[in-house]
């Protein structure tokens, strides 16, 4: 196979213009200096600071926070690339990456466009236009329907329902990640499933429209990568399965598939590469399918790149992004289908900035930021430590993939390497991806798209109570600042002092309170001894700074995440992370007052009210759900906490509501 770095004999393009924020940003600017082009950033107000912006040679502003008006504005887009002089766009993936009318404003503007041309990215991108080309390519696809626009009103898509037959698969015609798709099961259910999945659809992608498919249940999702130069040649680079999902978005994905034969593994890929010559399709693109036992079913195109290239490149040793900006430059493919061979196997872990508990976003400082590093791991990050993680976009943070020399020793791997991540400051998805690792389903390659729900990893788990070891760390983490030259007293009412003994007052995230009792250890500097639960130990910090604390604890080397504020300390052991907050005043027994129990109607982020289902002076149920948020380009259901009646409503649909605004109040009962 030839190496990735033989595929440009010279610089492609003297600048390229990188049209995305976050880690596929930083990816394509790092293949930049590869190959000595020199890179432009754009960035919104909200990312004047971002790894991105910091790593590119030349960064220009393209508006305020919202991406409406900043990344997804193809005029201010264009401009930028034409006042720095670039002679090339990447569009990423994401945000502006499938829009044909950008590809076709950046060729206009004498530019060259890294990847399908517009008129390809029209016939693919529109899902239904996409089952006809994969029919003519004698691609096999779901029974469905899509009428004309006129005809998709509810009454006919239902009639549609009944002929196809319940379950169906309400689904936007733009776009993909999972957004504007509702399953629907039971006819009663059809009316809301359509609106919801049109509200989205217009929110994400700029249109409503949607169409039906049968609904396949407990598929397995496989896609396969395909690249196609402008000299004819089109070649698949095998396959992804993507099947592990929450919400429609992928999680998990690994190359090569566990389910596929060799002769299956053929037959897919012959497939994906008759649908891009029907198409005319040049550049890196995906042809995703649905696999259900030996058949397979055809999903979508996408043409662009897709989040989880990375598991391909490590099995393949190709470089897809070196690859599109070979062919973009003209250069034909220097291997042909029979040259590619896949060795080993890769996964990709996708690390969400999110309540690991709720699944909702997630914002905030990184405190700390360390992943794993060894042999066979590879990290692609889009923060640093002191980044801020903002609310305004994707929360996918960074993607941790393994490759091994066969699946049994990528899984282990990817078990480390996920145990050895630490993170503070934002709440992170890293409990759920263990779980999920730690699956025996999962070891064992059986995965489906119900895999989440089938082992019951989508059930809010409670955080647990902080080991002793971790109370140690933060305590005397604490201390340590306390104590530092100039750093004054950060504890401020927290901790009591009585004898020359500290005591520290903590609340967990479980809610209980934690009691220390600190004081200097007689004859030994910098050591502490610290009673907890009863028990002493003697606590020396060796270092503490850049989001890291090592120390040794009872003669033990013990290390791990350190951050702090005002209000909290964070603290990680083992890879879990802890958030302690101190109480604004402790009682003299150490335990923290609790917060009150019952269900919460406040807006968990700033969002857009899309849905207002009842009104005020309404009689309501328990779990009934009251109105839809729409944050992140995701659609959040409020529902009564218990039953009783409306007594306001303070948003009306189409309000922008802030993160911890009160949404509704409901007065209970009797």
């Amino acid at each position: 196979m030839t190496e990735s770095y033989e595929y440009l004999r010279e610089p492609p393009f003297g600048k390229l213009l990188i049209a995305n924020r976050g880690e596929v940003a930083v990816r394509v600017i790092r293949a930049c200096r590869e190959l000595g082009v020199t890179s432009v950033a754009v960035y919104s107000e909200a990312d004047e600071g971002a790894m991105h912006v910091r790593l590119a040679d030349e960064a220009y502003p393209v508006g305020p926070a919202p991406a409406a008006e900043s990344y997804l504005d193809v005029e201010k887009i264009v401009a930028v690339a034409e006042e720095s002089g670039a002679a090339a766009v990447h569009p990423g993936y994401g945000f502006l990456s499938e829009n044909a009318g950008f590809a076709r404003a950046v060729g206009e503007a004498g530019l060259v466009w890294v990847g399908p041309a517009a008129e390809a990215m029209e016939r693919v991108g529109d899902k239904v236009r996409a089952k006809e080309l994969a029919r003519e390519a004698d691609v096999p696809t779901i029974p469905g329907y899509a009428g004309e626009e006129d005809e998709a009103d509810e009454e006919r898509l239902f009639e549609e329902a009944e002929r196809i037959g319940f379950p169906v698969l309400v689904k936007a015609s733009g776009g993909g990640g999972g957004r504007g798709m509702r399953p629907v099961h039971r006819p009663e259910e059809f009316a809301e499933a359509v609106r919801g999945a049109k509200r989205e659809a217009e929110a994400s992608f700029g249109t409503g429209a949607v169409f039906l498919e049968k609904l396949i249940e407990d598929p397995r999702h496989v896609e396969v990568q395909i690249i196609a130069d402008h000299h004819g040649n089109v070649v698949h680079l095998y396959e992804r399965e993507c099947s592990i999902q929450r919400r429609h978005q992928k999680i998990v994905e690994e190359a090569p598939s566990p389910a596929l034969s060799e002769d299956l593994r053929e037959a897919m890929g012959e497939a994906a590469v008759r649908l891009a010559e029907v198409a005319g399709y040049r550049n890196a693109g995906t042809v995703e399918f649905l696999l259900d036992g030996e058949d397979f079913y055809f999903l979508e195109m996408n043409a662009r790149l897709q989040v989880e290239h990375p598991v391909t490149e490590l099995v393949t040793g190709l470089d897809l992004v070196h690859l599109q900006l070979a062919v973009a430059a003209g250069e034909p493919l220097p291997f042909a289908q029979e040259d590619v061979a896949p060795r080993g196997a890769a996964i990709e872990t996708r690390l969400y900035a999110e309540d690991p508990y709720t699944g909702l976003p997630s914002g905030g400082i990184l405190r700390a930021w360390s992943p794993p590093v060894g042999p066979g791991i590879r990290n692609d990050a889009g923060v640093e430590v002191g980044d801020e993680v903002s609310l305004n976009y994707d929360p996918m943070l960074a993607k941790l993939i393994v490759f091994g020399p066969d699946r049994a020793a990528a899984v282990l791997r990817l078990r480390r390497a996920l145990e050895d991540y630490t993170v503070l400051g934002a709440a992170t998805n890293l409990p759920l991806l263990r779980r999920i690792a730690a699956e025996p389903a999962f070891a064992a390659g059986e995965t489906t798209t119900g895999f989440i729900e089938e082992h019951g990893l989508d059930e809010p788990v409670p955080e647990p109570p902080p080991p002793r070891e971790a109370l140690l760390l933060a305590a005397a983490g604490d201390l340590t600042r306390a104590h530092a030259p100039g750093d004054g007293d950060p504890f401020g009412a927290g901790p009591w002092r009585l004898g020359g003994i500290i005591r520290l007052v903590y609340r967990g995230a479980d809610g209980e309170g934690y009691a220390i009792e600190a004081r200097r250890e007689s004859g030994r500097s910098g050591v502490w001894r610290l009673v907890s639960g009863g028990e002493a130990s003697a606590v020396e910090v060796r270092f503490l700074g850049d989001g890291e604390i090592r120390a040794v604890v009872d003669g033990r080397a013990v290390g791990g995440g350190f951050a702090a504020d005002e209000r909290s300390v964070m603290v990680s052991l083992d890879g879990a992370a802890y958030t302690l907050e101190r109480p604004a005043a402790p009682d003299v027994d150490g335990a923290a007052s609790g917060a009150a129990d019952g269900a919460s109607l406040t807006a968990p982020m700033p969002g857009t009210v899309v849905k207002v289902l009842v009104g005020e002076g309404d009689e309501v149920e328990e779990g009934q759900t009251l109105l839809v948020l729409e944050a992140m380009k995701m659609e959040q259901s409020v529902a009564a906490p218990h039953a009783g009646k409306i007594a306001s409503l303070p948003y009306a649909e189409g309000d922008r509501v802030p993160g911890g605004a009160v949404l509704a109040e409901v007065e209970a009962a009797g």
